[in-house]
């Protein structure tokens, strides 16, 4: 059974409560008669997943606050000023929505990402905050001085951090592609708005809070950290031949896995293979060859081109023809199938008369059709429903086609052989043809996105460098910033090449997000390392061991946070939401080797003693 609901109530709200009124009526025929109903189709699909989206948006937002709340529970043991880091990303939340609301953008699969993010990206912020506080209050016992202290030393460190990821996000709005845009946008302005939160609310409240005690800064001396830190200190210093080799080696056995990277996406590509609506949409596409819209749009260029010139009929009738024989199509349906059933209504019902009539057919066939009246004439159901293939003019025809979800591979062969039959019957000089509807905007919707995801990486590093640039004001800091964070996104795109995982739109994403978090480790790092440098009478070496130890263990910490929040999109219904969670995690534990092994091994090989 198929069942066509009006386009403006599909454009509305109460699309769901039609939806499932009708998807409840279902199950209940199912279940009285002991039956087996399958349902599918697009407004199925989306009202589905529309409910989905929102109550994993509820749940990443109270999973990625409870699991901050526990870690920064067991760093700082300290009840004060854990509520006082939920209370800043819970601010940022807030703005989130508020910013989504303001910009009349709507709840997609990717703006329900931005609140959880938000929580993910702000904890790091108070981390390097409240461990900056804590190590110059252990050093001079002033909490007045410390607060300046922090303030000083760590507001232009978290600007940049930041402005980088606000960039890594922001860049998404420079695509073609609106879902693209609205996200981009929307995480690019609160991402940046954590800055000015954390820069004045966490100072205004420590202030009022009485002093740390010694129990809040003993994460300052876990001697388990300390002697990983040690450990990466004796790697930079003694084994940097074997470092370089072993980059070297693991960068060339992902370059080799990039080469095997293929772009490939299914309309319901994030659907598990288990799932309902996914099983229920291949019994449709076993069946009944699949439920995915096309439409052929033949326009005749003159006014009731199509109920006048018997010819055109035939044309039409030809090219329905050439698409029944492709496979993974189902039979078309166009005028000329009324025209069919009319005629073997005409003669009792006989199937053998199901054939599209001669020219002389048609006046006896007007009793079925109303074929050569006027529009306002219609008024049997069957003539309403034949004449939904024709405008009002009757100039354009269409051509309604329901076909399997092929993927961005096959689909274009299929377009491609559709468009090439319909010139050779439809001259393009008499005729306009066009082919739309979800299968054909699906195919240009991921084109635009797969390449406007490689634009906003291109932009991303760009925008980034010349915040580095400014940063350092070095062009040989620069390349020395990039190279560590280049490498965790050579190694992800390899394994996703040698694990056989396509290009779409929700694995591009990874590595802009990615690039713009992981940029945060090495900012604060190397700024560090410029603070700390003229106190080391700019002894390179002396300076990163000190860098190490000074960074090391909030970067540690900040790092696991982060991890720790992109890994419950691994417990997602959606794959592309799965597959961004552990992509982007895996990512930042390479991110944070590099920086913490490999950064400080160049600085020493390659850095200058120079003021």
């Amino acid at each position: 059974m198929g069942v066509r609901i009006n386009k403006d109530i599909m454009a509305s709200k109460d699309r769901l409560g039609i939806v499932h009124k009708i998807s409840d009526l279902v199950d209940q025929f199912g279940t009285k008669n002991n039956l087996t109903v399958y349902k599918s189709g697009l407004p199925h699909i989306r009202t589905e997943l529309t409910v989905r989206i929102t109550k994993e948006m509820r749940f990443f937002i109270l999973a990625s606050l409870l699991f901050s709340a526990i870690i920064l529970l067991a760093f700082f043991r300290s009840i004060s000023a854990m509520l006082l880091s939920l209370t800043v990303v819970f601010i940022g939340v807030i703005w989130s929505f508020a910013t989504i609301e303001m910009l009349g953008y709507k709840i997609s699969v990717l703006n329900a990402l931005i609140p959880p993010l938000i929580v993910v990206i702000g904890i790091p912020n108070c981390i390097y905050f409240l461990n900056k506080f804590h190590t110059t209050y252990n050093e001079t016992g002033d909490k007045k001085k410390s607060l300046v202290k922090m303030i000083e030393k760590m507001g232009v460190v978290t600007l940049f951090c930041n402005l980088a990821a606000a960039i890594g996000f922001a860049v998404f709005a420079l695509t073609q592609s609106q879902i693209l845009k609205e996200f981009g946008i929307v995480a690019g302005i609160n991402i940046f708005a954590l800055f000015i939160i954390s820069l004045i609310f966490i100072p205004a409240v420590l202030s009022f809070l009485p002093s740390p005690k010694s129990r809040h800064t003993r994460y300052l001396h876990n001697q388990r950290l300390l002697r990983w830190l040690d450990r990466l200190e004796r790697w930079s210093l003694n084994h940097r031949k074997l470092i370089y080799g072993l980059t070297i080696g693991i960068v060339a056995v992902s370059i080799a896995g990039i080469v095997q990277l293929k772009p490939l996406g299914y309309i319901v590509d994030d659907l598990p293979k288990s799932d309902k609506l996914y099983t229920d949409l291949k019994f449709f596409e076993n069946n009944f060859k699949g439920v995915m819209p096309l439409e052929i749009v033949v326009d005749t260029k003159e006014k009731r081109g199509v109920s006048r010139n018997f010819k055109n009929l035939v044309k039409i009738d030809s090219l329905s023809q050439y698409i029944a024989t492709i496979p993974d199509i189902a039979r078309p349906l166009s005028i000329t199938d009324g025209l069919k059933f009319a005629k073997q209504a005409f003669f009792d019902g006989d199937s053998n008369s199901y054939s599209m009539p001669s020219e002389f057919d048609l006046p006896a066939l007007s009793q079925y059709l109303n074929f050569r009246g006027e529009p306002g004439e219609t008024k049997n159901s069957f003539a309403k429903l034949v004449n939904t293939f024709m405008d009002s003019t009757k100039q354009q025809a269409r051509i309604s086609v329901s076909m399997k979800d092929v993927g961005s591979k096959r689909l274009p062969e299929i377009l491609d052989s559709i468009e090439h039959r319909a010139n050779q019957i439809f001259p393009k000089d008499k005729y306009d043809v066009q082919l739309t509807g979800t299968s054909v905007t699906f195919l240009e919707g991921s084109r635009y996105i797969i390449n406007g995801l490689k634009d906003s990486i291109f932009w991303a590093f760009i925008l980034i460098a010349f915040c580095m640039l400014y940063l350092f004001k070095s062009a040989r800091i620069l390349l020395i910033s990039l190279i560590p964070n280049v490498i965790p996104l050579l190694i992800t795109a390899g394994l996703m090449g040698w694990l056989r995982i396509p290009l779409k739109p929700s694995t591009v994403l990874v590595f802009s997000v990615a690039l713009g978090i992981a940029i945060d480790i090495t900012i604060r790092f190397l700024v560090n390392y410029k603070q700390e440098l003229p106190l080391n009478n700019y002894d390179i070496r002396k300076t990163v061991i000190g860098t190490i130890h000074n960074t090391g263990i909030s970067i540690i910490y900040t790092s696991l946070v982060l991890i720790t929040g992109f890994v419950i999109f691994c417990f997602s219904g959606f794959d592309g939401t799965k597959a961004l969670g552990w992509l982007t995690s895996l990512t930042l534990v390479t991110a944070t080797f590099t920086n913490l092994v490999l950064l400080p091994a160049i600085l020493i090989s390659f850095g200058r003693r120079k003021k």
